[in-house]
């Protein structure tokens, strides 16, 4: 199986540990990079500075309140980009707020997920990710020529 790189945009310590611990513990064979603002998280997907070398993810994992450019500026620039917009982009935040949801998905996130408090709810969470994202869905083959 092919490994699955996977783009965390968080700029909680906390739920870096747990979301990453979470997906490496995981049963999919996966590369996390982890960025802790949107400007970095720009940067990385442009192949700029000090992620000069980093492979565009297959799949982001984005949370709403960031430091510098916010998820949903980021959202946006990922969604406008004619060679990043195929990357599903999961919005994982705590904001439960109706204006950012709906933000999100007129943005065209992909899903918008609130992270649950608890901790065993919260690695469920990113379990369900994992299987649905990662193992069931098809996604196109890119020519990274």
């Amino acid at each position: 199986m092919k490994s699955i790189h996977i783009l965390l945009v968080e700029d909680n310590e906390g739920d870096i540990l747990l979301t990453t611990e979470a997906l490496q513990e995981g049963r999919i064979l996966n590369t996390i990079s982890v960025v802790r603002d949107g400007e970095e998280a720009i940067d990385f997907l442009n192949q700029k500075g000090k992620h000069i070398l980093a492979e565009h993810p297959d799949l982001v994992l984005l949370d709403v309140n960031l430091p510098k450019k916010n998820g949903h500026e980021v959202l946006q620039y990922i969604k406008k980009s004619d060679e990043i917009k195929h990357i599903p982009v999961i919005m994982l935040t705590t904001s439960s707020s109706e204006k950012d949801i709906s933000l999100s998905y007129k943005n065209k996130a992909d899903c918008y997920i609130t992270k649950p408090v608890e901790l065993d709810s919260f690695l469920n969470v990113i379990k369900h990710i994992e299987n649905f994202w990662i193992s069931i869905i098809a996604k196109p083959s890119l020519n990274k020529s």
